[in-house]
């Protein structure tokens, strides 16, 4: 059994067919995922998705692309959000300081304000870091130091120290489609060492087709030739794999239910 623990079906590229979606990721083994929220006034589309589908959960929170958009979301308006029975995470927020399509200052606003969210309902804070790993380690190291939060870092692709200082936080790293490029060998390398009760997969659909679909629009269903990829290269086989991640997965989204 594997779960993608991060994708967006409110995206155009799968919006338009999630019953195929849907289908086409039980028929390869996938149960379960979470839709991710990029975009706060959009909750109500998440809701949707998630009440109407028995196997698929939803989060509340602003990327960190819109982070400008959206300054007037304060902690309480995210926890009042996130009680509705089907939203089991906070998130995604954090710093992508590759594209820099909001500034800085507003993104760490935003981060600090889902931490908060995060440490107040216990909920997992989905966690965006592009090319931004010193401030991101900062800033987790001095907010859980105000009090711990669970977080994961979704779509992992940042070096070893902040899979360090992150995991030293009791931190969850999750692994996409990405880990099965050829030029990703540095975060195969930090998927070799990542404890096995603290890592996940995700596809981030419908970004980032691992091999043998790039080019194409991810979906839930891939999330297999990650599970496939990243089994090889911890050296351990894909029902371990499943079993492993399934397991984390229900830890950290209690809320699901699963554990």
């Amino acid at each position: 059994m594997l779960i993608d623990s991060h994708c967006h079906l409110d995206f155009e590229a799968l919006a338009d067919d999630i019953d195929g979606v849907l289908a086409r990721a039980e028929a390869a083994g996938v149960s379960g995922m979470v839709t991710i929220s990029t975009l706060v006034e959009k909750f109500s589309t998440y809701t949707a998705i998630a009440e109407r589908y028995a196997n698929v959960w939803c989060s509340v929170g602003t990327h960190p692309h819109n982070a400008d958009k959206e300054l007037h979301v304060q902690v309480d308006e995210l926890v009042r959000l996130s009680a509705h029975p089907r939203c089991v995470a906070i998130g995604e927020a954090g710093l992508d300081y590759f594209y820099d399509n909001a500034p800085r200052e507003a993104q760490a606003t935003g981060l600090r304000r889902h931490i908060a969210a995060a440490r107040i309902t216990g909920l997992p804070l989905v966690i965006h870091s592009r090319q931004a790993d010193e401030d991101m380690a900062t800033i987790l190291e001095e907010e859980t130091k105000q009090g711990a939060f669970p977080f994961v870092l979704h779509c992992f692709t940042a070096g070893q120290e902040l899979a360090r200082r992150a995991l030293a936080l009791d931190g969850y790293i999750s692994f996409s489609g990405i880990i099965t490029f050829k030029n990703a060998e540095e975060i195969r390398d930090v998927a070799k060492f990542v404890p096995a009760d603290r890592y996940l997969i995700e596809t981030d659909a419908p970004y980032l087709a691992p091999i043998p679909h790039r080019g194409q629009p991810n979906e839930p269903s891939f999330v297999r030739h990650t599970a496939e990829k990243l089994a090889e290269v911890r050296g351990i086989g894909l029902e371990q794999l499943g079993r492993e991640t399934t397991a984390n997965f229900a830890r950290l989204f209690a809320k699901t239910g699963l554990a």
